[in-house]
């Protein structure tokens, strides 16, 4: 598929394209208004309580709330989970999850919603109409990262409250480099989506750097609202606490770590999004990958393209 198609079929008209109502505005008016942090470090505490009483009624009424199939679970009942957190970072059984074969497939790394997906445009972007973001920005400000994705792809996939919320490499790859970018907690579905400018470089971040058999590959993991934790299985909580300024850490030599494709990279307690970024001619998009397309992690989100 083209870069051309692809952007067409990912920027165009979509059912949601129509202007958004007064109750809409208001909704994201309070989100520059409330103590962000404050609330998801308090959040994260409740979602970190043992107490049965508590931590039970929250998981049942959540299953009830968004309809969570806990058949494909590995723990079906609430009594089963040590904390809300335990729960919402489930394990699937693993059958429920296979990983599509293939040597230059590329899968998704998680249950959720393409809310954007193609090319990047001289280092840019694309959020939601009328909104546009840098790579640059979204990779903490760091010009040699952001370089090799100036005209590359991107995949930008929505994890809903009922999505399964563990992260698995798309492909085989090396850690190089692992950054934290502090900043806002926005909530990142689509209503803020196209409302709030720059929302993914400007809300609080872990980057995952990896070198693959095509080259860099970014995994950006944005946090949210509410969002109590960002983990890597190579490092545990990144975040909380929050940080000041951005910080590094390199993996080389004896630090190196290698993930294999459909690996569990990562978790997010109650939220999110992630990002992956490809440099150009490397990737071409499933047929089925588009705007506001359904992921299931394993299944096949790219192959690897013949320029690459």
């Amino acid at each position: 598929m083209s870069n051309h198609s692809n952007s067409k079929s990912t920027h165009g008209k979509s059912k949601h394209s129509f202007s958004d109502t007064f109750g809409d505005k208001l909704k994201v008016l309070l989100q520059y208004l409330i103590p962000q942090h404050g609330i998801s470090l308090l959040m994260g505490k409740i979602a970190e309580s043992k107490n049965p009483s508590i931590k039970n009624t929250f998981i049942n009424w959540f299953i009830k709330k968004y309809g969570i199939d806990m058949s494909i679970a590995e723990r079906q009942t609430a009594q089963e989970f040590e904390t809300f957190n335990d729960f919402f970072t489930r394990s699937l059984k693993p059958e429920m999850r296979p990983i599509a074969e293939g040597d230059d497939v590329i899968v998704n790394p998680a249950d959720g919603k393409t809310s954007q997906l193609g090319p990047i445009e001289d280092g840019f972007i694309f959020q939601a109409k009328g909104h546009r973001y840098s790579a640059k920005t979204l990779l903490g400000g760091d010009e040699a990262l952001a370089k090799p994705f100036a005209n590359g792809e991107f995949a930008t996939v929505y994890l809903a409250p009922k999505d399964y919320h563990r992260l698995h490499m798309p492909i085989d790859g090396k850690l190089t480099k692992m950054l934290h970018v502090p900043g806002k907690l926005f909530s990142v579905n689509p209503l803020t989506a196209r409302n709030v400018p720059n929302l993914f470089a400007r809300n609080e971040r872990v980057v995952a750097m990896f070198d693959t058999e095509i080259g860099p590959m970014a995994m950006v993991l944005v946090g949210a609202t509410i969002v109590g934790s960002i983990e890597t299985v190579w490092h545990g909580t990144v975040t909380p606490p929050t940080r000041e300024g951005v910080k590094v850490w390199d993996y080389q030599g004896d630090d190196a770590i290698s993930l294999k494709k459909g690996q569990e990279m990562g978790r997010f307690k109650l939220g999110s999004t992630v990002i992956l970024l490809f440099p150009k001619n490397t990737v071409e998009w499933a047929n089925n990958m588009k705007a506001y397309a359904p992921t299931v992690m394993g299944q096949q989100l790219a192959t690897i393209s013949k320029q690459s």
